[in-house]
């Protein structure tokens, strides 16, 4: 007589994920497999299926998504480094994907281009970042309609207007409330602000006001809608959270890749001239942070932290070493984006840490 086994039976013989187990069955690449009830039971004689993601992960994604706003600090130049800690499929393949302070989102646009994860959770505490996201996952007709609206009336104008116009746009920003019913709005202000602003900085006084000057660009393009189609859709499976990086504990386990990208602990005074929010990152909140990676490294999950590395000013800092004396600190080489000595611009260590 033929017997069998749940799926949590399953998941525990072959190592794999309940959530797993039940998406082969569903796809019918378990012979025998059957559904009695609201769960699905299977011969225990049966084979665990060839997974059909090989080669690190699955790639199936032919359309390339690009960040939809302008960061500084943005990873684009190190994505090729970070993707290369994605563990291979021989050993262990991941179905979630965490990014919780995503900012520009430079991997996470290469990974969603890229890889079928399963589950896909971005957090960052810039409420305006976040709304500008969801904004694009939950209204971006409207979106389109309001950015190409700016960029028609913008572009046209000679300094003077653009001036005028740009600190009109700003002033509207910084006096609206967010709400649901200002979202949308607040979203094309942030995305055109961000397109025409000094070097695509974001910061706020102490008051929480965006202070950015304008920028000097001839021509920016404040509507890409068709990128932005494009990352409406692929955000559907992506859950999108406002606050704090701890609050992704909840989401985190053994299956997750996570990169945190931190605000960068400054490795000079002229390097520290922004605010990213109202509040600072001081080497607290780095050791704060070191200890939630601690947390995150007991659930098994494999992470990837990206920071500034001190030693590119002074070789007997060891912040960095011994804060994450128990992982893996790689320095890989990067350019500095921002500076305010021209002379001082250039080649520079960043750190990617990982367990």
């Amino acid at each position: 007589m033929l017997s069998f086994m749940s799926a949590k039976e399953a998941a525990e013989k072959w190592d794999i994920s309940q959530r797993r187990v039940a998406i082969l069955c569903s796809e019918k690449r378990i012979d025998g497999a059957m559904m009695v009830g609201n769960m699905w039971i299977i011969p225990s004689t049966a084979e665990k299926p060839i997974d059909k993601r090989t080669v690190r992960y699955e790639k199936t994604k032919t359309i390339t998504l690009k960040p939809f706003v302008k960061w500084v600090g943005g990873k684009s130049q190190l994505v090729d480094e970070i993707e290369k800690m994605l563990p291979a499929d021989g050993k262990k393949v991941l179905t979630k994907y965490a990014e919780p302070m995503v900012g520009g989102g430079a991997l996470f646009f290469n990974i969603l281009s890229k890889y079928d994860f399963e589950e896909l959770y971005i957090s960052d505490i810039n409420a305006e970042l976040i709304n500008a996201y969801k904004a694009v996952k939950d209204d971006v007709n409207n979106l389109i309609t309001k950015l190409n609206e700016m960029q028609m009336t913008f572009l046209p104008m000679d300094e003077n207007g653009r001036k005028y116009f740009y600190y009109s746009v700003r002033e509207k920003f910084n006096s609206t409330v967010l709400s649901a019913e200002t979202a949308t709005e607040k979203a094309a202000q942030f995305v055109f602000l961000n397109k025409t602003c000094f070097n695509g900085l974001y910061r706020v006084n102490r008051k929480g006001q965006f202070n950015v000057p304008m920028g000097a660009y001839k021509n920016p393009t404040i509507c890409d809608d068709e990128n932005l189609r494009n990352i409406h859709e692929a955000l559907q499976n992506v859950t999108i959270v406002c606050g704090d990086y701890s609050l992704s504990k909840s989401f985190i386990d053994k299956d997750t890749f996570v990169y945190l990208d931190p605000p960068y602990r400054p490795i000079s005074e002229t390097s520290a001239f922004t605010s990213y929010n109202s509040e600072s990152f001081d080497d607290n909140e780095q050791i704060r942070l070191a200890q939630f990676i601690d947390e995150i490294n007991k659930l098994g999950a494999k992470i990837v932290l990206s920071n500034s590395d001190p030693k590119n000013v002074n070789e007997e800092d060891n912040f960095f070493d011994d804060l994450y004396r128990n992982y893996k600190i790689n320095r890989v080489e990067a350019n500095r984006a921002i500076n305010s000595k021209g002379d001082k611009r250039g080649k520079i260590n960043e750190l990617l840490i990982c367990n």
